[in-house]
């Protein structure tokens, strides 16, 4: 007797068709609520997380951390900007360093009520505009040049097998293209902060500009400064390198002493603990590298705050010239002026004995301690945001993926 062989169709032909499109090409066509009666939909954190590279990933999270530390500490930003600049602007408006009695701005407190009673809460947040267009590309080009180059030193130089010496030079390379890209916009931010409110009578302490916004100063600097005067204090800044190379190293090694975890990552247990350890390590790498490269920001600052002379359409040189043209006014006191206009502080040498010969060695620790309570919350800030969001990307990103495996894709 014959029997006609019959075979039957599995669940898994009838329900998903025979195709030859891979996983990836099936998972982009299927639509978002899920991928059949039984799988599990993705959410659209996950789905964008998978979308996304780790430079990408590192990226977003540098900009994000950038921008909550910058609208954090801006008030603390601006104090310390007037405390560094005031001496620079009293020599430059023609007068004689004065004595302590004379100086206008006087440690945190002080200059925060003056700042207040002058300006309001306009005033503390002079400058907000640079500091978060300067935060988001300054930490997305750092966080993502600093993991490439750790990638590429890690695979391609012998000479750097010590980690800690890898993550030195990363930050160097990291910290020279942030700076490049963004020495414009942190000019036009220290101009905006060092400036007072027109109320203030005291000329000593006047800077020689006002702008009312950041487009403003960009165009009042590029018309009467030239495109040099954007990258006023390029070389303290490029310098000033030292300051990421000290403290990102020291970051991930106490951190990875402290949670067993490099920068980005995470384990899943104890948060509080994990919490710990990267609040310990952040303060402590900050304190550090504060503490070894203040001097230099002091100089940048005297730099990126001088204003740059144009004699061909500057009034001295015009009531310059009116003088040698009239014989009856003489223009020796216009010599004077215009003299005492040009630039004081012609590079980094130059700056520093200026400095020190004026003021003493006291004014390059200027704002220090101003500083450390806005560098620390700053630096606190951003590495917290930026570890907080690479770990919840990387969670979305494995739970994506687990999904997927579970769900047979």
């Amino acid at each position: 007797m014959s029997h006609e062989r019959s075979t039957p169709s599995s669940p898994a032909s009838e329900e998903f068709p025979s195709s030859t499109s891979t996983p990836t090409q099936q998972f982009a066509s299927s639509p978002a609520s899920g991928f059949g009666n039984h799988n599990v939909p993705l959410t659209a954190l996950e789905r964008f997380a998978m979308a996304r590279g780790e430079s990408s990933c590192q990226a977003l999270a540098g900009a994000t951390g950038g921008f909550m530390s910058g609208l954090v500490t801006c008030p603390l930003d601006v104090i310390k900007t007037k405390l560094q600049a005031q001496g620079g602007f009293r020599a430059q408006n023609g007068g004689q360093i004065p004595s302590g009695s004379s100086v206008v701005y006087r440690g945190m407190l002080g200059t925060a009520r003056m700042i207040w009673r002058e300006e309001g809460l306009k005033g503390m947040y002079r400058g907000l505009g640079p500091i978060i267009l300067g935060y988001l590309p300054t930490w997305a080009v750092w966080f993502t040049v600093y993991g490439k180059s750790k990638e590429y030193f890690s695979e391609h130089s012998v000479c750097l097998e010590n980690v800690n010496v890898v993550n030195f030079w990363s930050s160097i390379v990291a910290g020279s293209s942030s700076t490049m890209v963004t020495n414009p916009i942190w000019v036009i931010k220290t101009r905006l902060m060092s400036q007072v409110s027109r109320k203030n009578t005291s000329i000593e302490a006047r800077p020689p500009w006002h702008y009312r916004s950041t487009f403003d100063a960009a165009k009042k600097m590029y018309m009467t400064e030239g495109i040099l005067s954007f990258y006023s204090g390029l070389t303290p800044a490029l310098l000033g390198l030292t300051h990421v190379a000290v403290q990102f190293p020291a970051y991930e090694y106490l951190k990875t002493k402290f949670t067993g975890q490099g920068m980005g990552q995470s384990a899943e247990g104890d948060d509080s603990s994990h919490f710990l350890g990267v609040l310990s390590a952040s303060v402590l790498s900050k304190i550090m590298a504060s503490s070894a490269t203040y001097p230099h920001e002091v100089i940048r600052t005297r730099l990126q705050t001088q204003q740059r002379s144009m004699p061909s359409v500057s009034a001295e040189y015009l009531s310059f010239r009116g003088g040698l043209e009239d014989p009856n006014h003489a223009p020796a006191a216009i010599i004077a002026k215009t003299k005492a206009a040009l630039p004081r502080y012609k590079g980094l040498v130059t700056t520093f004995k200026t400095i020190l010969r004026e003021e003493g060695w006291r004014a390059f620790y200027a704002g220090m301690g101003t500083n450390m309570m806005r560098a620390v919350p700053a630096a606190t800030t951003t590495i917290f945001t930026y570890e907080y969001v690479m770990k919840h990307l990387n969670h979305a990103k494995a739970e994506g993926i687990s999904k997927l495996e579970n769900n047979g894709w």
